[in-house]
């Protein structure tokens, strides 16, 4: 989204850190490592020399702040500032055009490298996309859910990854990116598969990229280190929002909950994932959210 300085490539991963740590990460996003590794490998990013391995920079996911940008964008784009947050990932534009966006986030030394953009009711409706998407200075456009008559059966799930196909084509020859953001009915079976099965089974692996969600993965009970292993430079970016404790795994701010991010996010830097921005859907307090997510994710 810019006359920004989009400086982080996508698909590039930051190689910082121990070898050893990083040979043990390899093997996972390879699946030639078992499950009897993580307790190892969580201490190696514990211990003497983790801070080498923190992540050098993270976004947000501007839903989380929907509510504040209604009544004041620049305001609220100065405390995200404020707070460390290098990177946004947008959801809207309430009604300012995009010139108006790259000097606001110029003014303020922030990157937009992607966006969330409902599917178009038809496939026409990619070029105002990806036009958008291009005059914003994004790399990045992620479809954030399917409509409901892409689920239920697997031709329909099908249906939607022959549309998701059309799209990353479309979005590669505008030079951008594209890709799909999860939630949890994705994971719900269809027959003997189920629809994240078929979207990433049925689409091409070269072009159709994927954000994971990692707080509705955990909900539907995926391992997000397993997604990660199986879609090595396929997973280029993430949502980081924390669960709270099964069965009723409430959406909590990132930290305070039962996921190990600090194994996750060491993994997906070594897999291909590139840009983590932190999410709460519906935050009691989206600004304290915020901070206290961010808080966390310096730890990481």
């Amino acid at each position: 989204m810019h006359t920004i300085n989009c400086s982080h490539d996508p698909v590039e991963v930051s190689s910082r850190g121990p070898l050893s740590r990083r040979r043990m990460l390899g093997l996972l996003a390879a699946g030639v490592a078992g499950s009897s590794l993580l307790p190892h490998l969580a201490a190696a990013t514990s211990g003497p020399g983790a801070e080498d391995s923190r992540l050098d920079r993270f976004g947000l996911q501007l839903y989380t702040v929907r509510n504040a940008l209604r009544t004041d964008i620049e305001g609220t784009l100065a405390a995200i500032a404020a707070i460390g947050i290098s990177e946004l990932e947008f959801a809207g534009y309430y009604d300012r055009d995009a010139a108006w966006w790259r000097a606001l986030l110029t003014r303020h030394g922030l990157t937009a490298p992607s966006t969330h953009e409902a599917l178009p009711d038809n496939d026409e409706g990619f070029e105002a996309i990806f036009d958008r998407a291009n005059s914003m200075g994004h790399r990045l456009v992620l479809v954030p859910s399917s409509g409901a008559q892409y689920r239920g059966s697997v031709d329909n799930w099908k249906r939607l990854a022959d549309r998701l196909n059309v799209g990353a084509t479309r979005a590669k020859s505008a030079g951008l990116l594209f890709g799909y953001h999860n939630h949890d009915y994705e994971f719900t079976p269809v027959g003997d598969t189920t629809g994240y099965d078929v979207i990433t089974s049925q689409t091409d692996t070269s072009l159709m990229k994927l954000e994971l969600d990692v707080y509705w993965a955990v909900k539907a009970g995926q391992d997000p280190l397993a997604i990660l292993g199986k879609w090595p430079g396929r997973v280029i970016a993430c949502h980081v929002k924390d669960a709270g404790p099964a069965p009723g795994r409430q959406m909590v701010d990132v930290g305070a909950g039962t996921i190990d991010f600090r194994t996750i996010l060491q993994k997906g830097r070594a897999s291909g994932l590139a840009h983590y921005f932190i999410e709460h859907d519906n935050p009691i307090d989206p600004m304290a959210s915020v901070r206290a997510s961010a808080a966390a994710m310096k730890q990481y």
